[in-house]
């Protein structure tokens, strides 16, 4: 994509129906890091910066949103992408609106390292996590536990509880959309963000944005007899789509009707 086109992109994105205010920009950072194209995300800071950053608590405000969102990503994309999109975003970003180390943190993740026990932390990621999964939440994180190693379900339970359930910068709702914008390119995460208070229509809204981008960047559909559906979606994300969103989100009955389509898959493997 090229850089002319990106900021008119940016600005139609922005203006998109029914996604909530402050939000486009996250689900825009995070959709890029997970395409690998960090240093397009300083152009999405800036246009943030522009139109939506008035005074200097603004500027600072979307900073760190965009900073904890890419945060939010690394347990998703992989932590090099974040490291890279941080980074990138750095070189652009005013010394005013950097966090220093040793100072001030608004997420408190130094402070829950230190000096909260573990076990809290622990339980408010394992509720995040119930949150988010609903009916299937024991069985997704006990297919983990028995994935070979039960170091799966350790891994998972450590990044719900020290950096996805974190929610001092971003609500639960606007973190599912950073989930959604991580994992629409490869899999798929809606139904979390209606559990943790979004409405279908955000989540549409979200999801747009996500598919927009990738379809800027080059990727296709795979073929409507292709389970993995977009460039990587998974089996779980053209369910959702052949359903019906609505339908297929609100129905709890239909995510065990999934799960058990995982469990039949995984039988024939």
């Amino acid at each position: 994509m090229s850089r002319t086109s990106l900021p008119s992109l940016l600005s139609s994105l922005r203006l998109t129906p029914n996604l909530p205010p402050q939000s486009w920009y996250l689900v825009a950072g995070v959709t890029l890091s997970s395409l690998n194209r960090p240093n397009d995300i300083a152009h999405v800071f800036e246009y943030a910066i522009e139109k939506d950053g008035g005074s200097a608590a603004s500027q600072l405000a979307i900073a760190r949103r965009l900073r904890e969102s890419l945060i939010k990503a690394a347990p998703i994309g992989g932590l090099p992408k974040s490291i890279n999109a941080l980074f990138a975003l750095k070189r652009v970003t005013p010394q005013s609106l950097l966090d220093q180390p040793l100072e001030y943190s608004p997420t408190k993740r130094s402070l829950e390292l230190y000096d909260v026990p573990t076990s809290r932390i622990l339980q408010r990621g394992q509720t995040f996590f119930d949150q988010i999964y609903g009916a299937v939440s024991k069985r997704v994180m006990g297919q983990m536990d028995r994935s070979g190693t039960e170091d799966l379900g350790i891994t998972a339970r450590l990044m719900y509880g020290y950096v996805l359930s974190n929610t001092n910068l971003l609500n639960p709702a606007e973190s599912s959309f950073v989930l959604i914008a991580g994992l629409i390119p490869e899999d798929g995460h809606l139904k979390g963000a209606l559990n943790n208070g979004a409405s279908v229509a955000e989540v549409r809204a979200v999801r747009e944005v996500v598919v927009r981008l990738c379809e800027a960047y080059g990727m296709t559909r795979l073929g409507e007899d292709t389970a993995t559906g977009w460039g990587c979606y998974s089996l779980e994300a053209q369910v959702y789509t052949d359903f019906g969103l609505a339908e297929a989100l609100a129905t709890a009955e239909l995510v065990d009707k999934i799960m058990l389509i995982y469990d039949l898959l995984e039988q024939e493997r």
